[in-house]
């Protein structure tokens, strides 16, 4: 994946909390690690209910310390630096969903170390990347793209970052649609599950756009595989069977490494939202 270098990024999108801590240690101060992350995917919870911790205002209780306005302003520096690429991405994502959704609000990717206040509540980085709609904000620790590669065995890559940022923005879309509402108990037939499958297409949807946006110059076949191989490292299947060695389908709430890969794929050939109605007939 490579950014126009002459592309202008809008580092408001992104707030950079890392190394600035937050309210309550969320699931042992972080000391669960990558099992934070599975037990997270496996129970399908808001992952600032495994943390317990306090709200807080997130908007008006943390300035940012952060450099990225001064480092992160073309695509020549999303090219070079991870930070600044994650900034390029969600003015991508943001720039495809304000063309295509009339009455599209923009949301922050909040950037985070450790563990951070939300208004969900506290959570740590061994949740994983998460969507709070009760900010409507993103959360991502860049930790977690280095255990998605060691930990989960995904083939990594700038585009690999690219999904699961994608994905979080489409719990945006569904969130603004009402259609997180769907989202509930568990099993291979869910609503949890087409909830995690729609995120999935939305994504592969702004992947068939992207160059569209004027900040992606150009995404090849290898990138399109970088997705799809971290769509299949985390499906439940997959962490259920690495986690405790059976794979229980009545468990479910994010979908089979199959179905992630499946309706990622449906989206990026479709290359429009409409493709993406999970909520109908079988998956």
């Amino acid at each position: 994946m490579e950014f126009e270098e002459n592309a202008r990024l809008d580092t408001s999108q992104v707030s950079d909390r890392r190394g600035m801590g937050g309210r309550g240690m969320a699931l042992g101060g972080g000391g669960l690690g990558i099992v934070g992350v599975v037990i997270a995917l496996l129970l399908g919870v808001n992952p600032a209910e495994l943390a317990g911790g306090g709200s807080s205002d997130p908007r008006g209780a943390t300035t940012t310390v952060s450099d990225l306005d001064e480092r992160c302003r073309t695509g020549a520096d999303a090219n070079r630096a991870q930070d600044c690429r994650l900034v390029g991405i969600a003015n991508s994502v943001q720039a495809y969903w304000r063309e295509s959704l009339r009455g599209y609000r923009d949301s922050d990717t909040v950037l985070f170390t450790g563990q951070v206040s939300t208004r969900c509540g506290a959570a740590s980085s061994a949740v994983g990347p998460f969507y709070c709609p009760a900010d409507q904000l993103i959360y991502i620790d860049l930790g977690f793209f280095d255990d998605l590669r060691s930990r989960f065995g995904a083939n990594g890559g700038p585009f690999a970052e690219a999904y699961v940022i994608a994905h979080e923005y489409g719990h945006h879309v569904q969130d603004l649609l009402g259609q997180d509402a769907e989202g509930d108990r568990e099993g291979p037939q869910s609503g949890s599950v087409r909830l995690e499958l729609q995120a999935d297409c939305y994504a592969g949807v702004w992947a068939s756009n992207a160059v569209r946006t004027g900040f992606i110059k150009t995404l090849t076949q290898r990138d399109i595989d970088d997705g799809l191989s971290a769509a299949s490292a985390v499906g439940d299947d997959r962490i259920q069977e690495q986690a405790q060695g059976r794979v229980d389908p009545e468990a479910w709430t994010h979908g089979s490494s199959a179905q992630r890969q499946r309706w990622f794929s449906t989206g990026y050939r479709a290359g429009k939202p409409t493709s993406c109605d999970t909520f109908r007939g079988s998956i």
